[in-house]
């Protein structure tokens, strides 16, 4: 799939854009701060329906402006689809094809983008909640289901813990709502855990080959999801409701003491070992980033499987952050199947052919020329 055409308005620095593609590399060029970054997002808000660089939706739209819209035209190998994001103060609002969504998570996955940005080098060494968010943005564009229980679960656990806060603060004790809050969160907890375990399990297929590759056949990847109950990928439903349910049950007291809830998905983590050993701890920087490439290049391979399409990438200012040799893996990899979008200041002492062939898109304080 490729993007054709893209068309803002009011959205951060541009009041009206539109711009047309190559269906294989485009390169937006432009001092920082200039806007470059803001189309990039642009795209991937389009896809997602959510920002990689902010939760607050009132950013995205122009100063002084009521509303911002970002349109695309997206082909397909069988079709084309218009697709059309209306963020506002009241909420969003997304089309497909001219027709209003009643759901998100029915826009979400029709345009598969991945993207790659500096902050994603910190996959590895930074915060379990980051690689959470990494699960859930790539794990929502191949199955709308799961989207759907992460906003449930989401909602049931803003309540339980609303509730858990209260009886910490000592108003009259209300356990048969907490009671019905576990079994709530429970059932849609462990849909998520099993969604989560599938696509790893896929992700661990596709990432392990890359990661040998780039590491010249030295560096065997693993990818280990970290559960915060004690169950495996092989552990069935009704086993999993009766593990958290008894987790539950022994950690009440505390939980009510803390004011939270402290297990779940929402506690859960991933971790990376290369040759057996864990690469957060005891990974070298080069090993981190290759890892955090081959996640990146692993993610690409899943969804053309899991779709029969090739996702867009988008590479933003990335590039000056590999070195030469995983520099050259990237864009080789990538050559003429995925179309793909990078950011940069500069592509002096990039000498590949992908991007010699590119088309330039040159951005200069919210200007663009291409």
């Amino acid at each position: 799939m490729y993007i054709q055409e893209l068309t803002l308005q009011n959205y951060r620095n541009y009041e009206q854009l539109q711009l047309s593609f190559e269906d294989k590399v485009n390169v937006i060029i432009g001092e920082n701060a200039q806007g470059k970054t803001n189309l990039m997002e642009a795209i991937y808000v389009l896809a997602m329906a959510k920002s990689h660089r902010t939760s607050n939706d009132r950013e995205l739209i122009n100063w002084d402006s009521e509303y911002g819209k970002i349109k695309g035209k997206l082909q397909k190998q069988h079709s084309s689809l218009a697709l059309e994001l209306i963020i506002s103060k009241k909420g969003k609002k997304a089309k497909l094809n001219h027709l209003e969504q009643s759901r998100l998570s029915q826009y979400i996955g029709e345009m598969n983008v991945v993207m790659f940005a500096p902050e994603d080098l910190n996959l590895v060494k930074g915060s379990p909640q980051v690689r959470r968010r990494f699960i859930d943005m790539e794990l929502g564009q191949i199955a709308p289901v799961y989207l759907y229980e992460l906003s449930q679960y989401q909602k049931v656990l803003t309540q339980r813990n609303h509730l858990l806060k209260s009886m910490h603060e000592e108003t009259p004790k209300n356990e048969a709502m907490l009671d019905i809050f576990t079994i709530q969160l429970i059932e849609h907890g462990v849909n998520i855990l099993k969604k989560r375990f599938e696509f790893l399990h896929l992700l661990q297929e596709w990432a392990a080959p890359i990661h040998r590759g780039i590491s010249r056949g030295l560096e065997e990847l693993k990818i280990v999801y970290k559960p915060s109950i004690d169950v495996s990928e092989s552990t069935d439903l009704s086993k999993m409701k009766e593990v958290y349910y008894e987790n539950f049950q022994s950690i009440k007291k505390r939980e009510m003491f803390r004011g939270t809830t402290l297990i779940g998905p929402h506690r859960d983590d991933l971790h990376f070992f290369v040759n057996d050993k864990n690469v957060q701890v005891f990974g070298s920087q080069g090993q981190q980033r290759t890892t955090a490439l081959s996640l990146k290049l692993a993610e690409i391979e899943l969804i053309h499987s899991e779709v029969k399409e090739y996702p867009i990438l988008l590479l933003d200012d990335v590039l000056s952050e590999l070195d030469d040799y995983r520099q050259s893996h990237l864009l080789n990899t990538i050559q003429g199947k995925v179309q793909t979008f990078v950011t940069t200041t500069s592509v002096e002492g990039i000498e590949h052919e992908t991007l010699k062939k590119a088309k330039t898109i040159r951005v200069t304080n919210g200007t663009v020329n291409s």
